[in-house]
């Protein structure tokens, strides 16, 4: 698929944070760097659209194991220890233990991606991000043939997260894909931003990014993988199931109970930013529509 690269870039490799900021056309949906190809139909450079800031992509987002403020992660997440970090990965897989982050990451190959990012709030951004595919993660692992979901787990570390002390949610924050969303070439493991390490507050140092889903299912510093035969809980769905489903895909045409979803607020474009309309499958429709051909996307959200 033209969507899908294979090359020799390392976390070292990827394009400089400043010589990002004096480009004036990157484009969505695409990875930066010559010789790359696009990655959404509905995501041409004649769009013209540019990432977010840096200051804008890690002062401004969501992460209530560090508070419920959007500016409360970039200001509490410094406590998180992310030295000698692993990933349990177990269930129906071939070889299941305990990976290290660093043996993960010599055996990946890190990309450029800069994709959409739209939140269940409709607020949205454009981010740059560095990572590799989660298919060849759980590749690492060996995938068992009877699996048909993946589960996934956030850090559960009260003294290094002030905001798992309140009930917001059942902790630890939990996810899920259907495996063949985990395997599509689109879905990644993130760690990096503008060819930086990721923030603490942006969830260091690995973090699933589904684009063409809203962002809390893109769930982040994850201790745990378990591929399974049953649709695994998700904590916004075991919160409140009526407004938040597990497939949760950016979906115009389907309102969240207490607001429309067709329509979302660009971040950093000023108090008064005009909103945009939102994208079928947050402008990857093209690539994943296939994987819920005959689906009820309105039972199914």
């Amino acid at each position: 698929m033209a969507y899908r690269w294979k090359n020799t870039l390392t976390a070292r490799d990827v394009t400089p944070y400043q010589t990002y900021l004096n480009r004036r056309q990157l484009m969505a949906g695409a990875v930066a760097g010559a010789g790359f190809a696009s990655i959404g139909g509905s995501l041409q450079a004649k769009e013209g659209l540019e990432p977010n800031s840096y200051e804008d992509i890690t002062q401004y987002n969501n992460y209530y194991e560090f508070g419920t403020g959007k500016t409360d992660p970039a200001a509490n997440a410094h406590t998180l220890v992310t030295d000698n970090w692993t990933v349990k990965i177990d269930g129906m897989v071939d070889k299941p233990g305990d990976y290290a982050f660093e043996d993960i990451m010599k055996a990946m190959t890190v990309e450029e991606r800069i994709y959409r990012f739209r939140c269940v709030e409709a607020w949205s951004m454009v981010i740059p991000w560095n990572g590799f595919e989660l298919a060849d993660m759980l590749a690492m692992a060996g995938v068992q043939s009877g699996a048909k979901y993946v589960a996934f787990e956030t850090a559960l570390r009260p003294d290094e997260m002030p905001g798992v002390r309140f009930p917001v949610l059942d902790w630890p924050y939990v996810e899920g894909l259907r495996l063949d969303e985990a395997m599509h070439p689109l879905t990644i493991m993130a760690t990096g931003i503008y060819g930086k390490d990721i923030p603490n507050q942006n969830g260091a140092p690995l973090r699933l990014v589904v684009p063409w889903k809203y962002g809390f299912k893109s769930i982040k510093s994850i201790v745990r993988i378990t591929l399974t035969d049953e649709e695994p809980a998700t904590s916004w769905n075991k919160a409140n199931a009526r407004e938040y489903g597990f497939y949760s895909n950016v979906n115009p045409e389907v309102s969240h109970p207490r607001w429309s979803q067709a329509s979302e607020r660009p971040v950093g474009g000023g108090l008064f930013a005009k909103r945009i309309p939102t994208l079928m499958f947050n402008g990857y429709e093209e690539e994943v529509a296939g994987l819920y051909e005959g689906m009820d996307l309105k039972a199914n959200f």
